[in-house]
């Protein structure tokens, strides 16, 4: 059966999704921002077969969310490095982590947590804020063009 394809939809969620919508290119993707750069780090990190990593990688590269640099002559050892786009996404995976945290993870099993590197301080939960900075939730929304409802 095939997935779904959303590269035709007018709304950023699926266009995003038609990008990354696979848990191993978001773990690799997070992964690259912890500071993993060649091929064999994602493999041992993941435990993700040979052939399922290149292809994630692969597909990060094509949408411009990772460069592929050869370190040999003889092209054969290359290093993956995110670029804008790929470090951009730091934010997504910090609110999906946050919100697996206190909804997956619950009170009873406490996960790993980030802190800032100069500070030691926890990383505080993500908020969403009008152009004026006051809070919004998901109720203050509305429909504008873009994504069907």
């Amino acid at each position: 059966m095939s997935r779904t394809r959303f590269d035709r939809m007018n709304c950023g969620v699926a266009q995003a999704l038609e990008q990354l919508a696979d848990w191993w290119t978001l773990l690799i993707v997070r992964d690259a921002l912890l500071g993993a750069t060649r091929f064999q780090q994602f493999e041992s990190n993941l435990g993700i077969a040979k052939n399922v990593l290149s292809n994630r990688l692969a597909k990060l590269v094509h949408h411009g969310v990772m460069t592929k640099e050869r370190l040999d002559e003889l092209g054969e050892r290359y290093t993956y490095r995110l670029t804008r786009k790929g470090r951009d996404l730091w934010i997504p995976i910090t609110a999906l982590r946050l919100w697996g945290d206190e909804w997956v993870f619950g009170d009873a099993n406490v996960p790993p947590k980030f802190r800032e590197r100069s500070s030691g301080r926890e990383v505080a939960r993500l908020v969403v804020v009008d152009t004026e900075g006051n809070l919004l939730d998901a109720s203050d929304l509305e429909l504008g063009p873009g994504c069907p409802h």
